[in-house]
């Protein structure tokens, strides 16, 4: 199962399937992609994705992973996950392999305990990830990393993905958490904007998404609020309007 907890202005998403060390299956990749949509709609301010147990995600589930129907829950979870305006936060609590590191790099940041582990072995089984995962993982830990990952089937630990950037934080739950609870009290316009550039690299500057996105920061109360805070010295409350 999928659980998600609120925790104040953070929603925290638990892959609960230790069994099968919270491997994904279409049901899991429906139900993942259902609760980071109801997060956001519930009005949370960030999220923390998890794994149960001593895994983040061991991938896609092979009992069931051959079929179209497959790759389009996946790829529609991955995608709710990237495309929400709120900031991620990947608690990788241990291994991430296969579709546990693409769900681990679709979220914004990521914090990994020590017994984390990445990598995307599909060269090893005849699968294959779409271009977006190659080109994010390229971006994310640059290309002599991704190719000794896509390439040469490497399983990268946790040391090394926080020198290569592929994860930004060492720890556990408790460090993505405070993290997130951060990240709550930022201007969500702005998160929402930097994210949405961030994602789009190739988007023209003059984009219609990103020109609204923009010009909403700088149209929002949030902006009047710093002032104020700032004068008062005080921690602004942003509102995101």
């Amino acid at each position: 199962m999928i659980e998600a907890v609120r925790d104040g202005d953070v929603a925290v998403v638990t892959l609960r399937r230790p069994e099968r060390r919270n491997a994904l299956d279409i049901e899991h990749c429906d139900a993942l992609r259902a609760a980071v949509a109801d997060a956001y709609d519930d009005g949370v301010r960030s999220i923390v994705i998890t794994g149960e147990g001593t895994s983040f995600c061991a991938g896609a589930d092979l009992t069931g992973v051959y079929g179209e129907e497959f790759r389009s829950s996946l790829y529609a979870a991955l995608a709710a996950v990237r495309d929400t305006p709120v900031p991620v936060v990947a608690a990788v609590n241990g291994p991430a392999i296969g579709a546990g590191t693409q769900l681990a790099i679709a979220c914004d940041l990521r914090v990994a305990a020590e017994t984390a582990v990445f990598g995307v072995p599909t060269a090893r089984n005849g699968l294959a990830v779409d271009v977006w995962t190659i080109r994010r993982l390229t971006e994310l830990c640059g290309g002599a990393v991704a190719r000794s990952v896509m390439i040469g089937c490497d399983i990268v630990p946790a040391a090394d993905a926080r020198t290569s950037g592929l994860s930004d934080r060492d720890g556990g739950f408790d460090v993505a958490l405070a993290w997130a609870h951060e990240l709550a009290t930022l201007a969500p316009l702005t998160l929402a904007y930097n994210k949405l550039v961030l994602n789009t690299p190739d988007a023209d500057p003059q984009d219609e998404r990103l020109r609204a996105a923009f010009d909403a920061c700088w149209a929002s109360s949030d902006i009047e609020e710093a002032r104020k805070a700032r004068a008062e010295k005080r921690v602004p409350v942003f509102r995101g309007r």
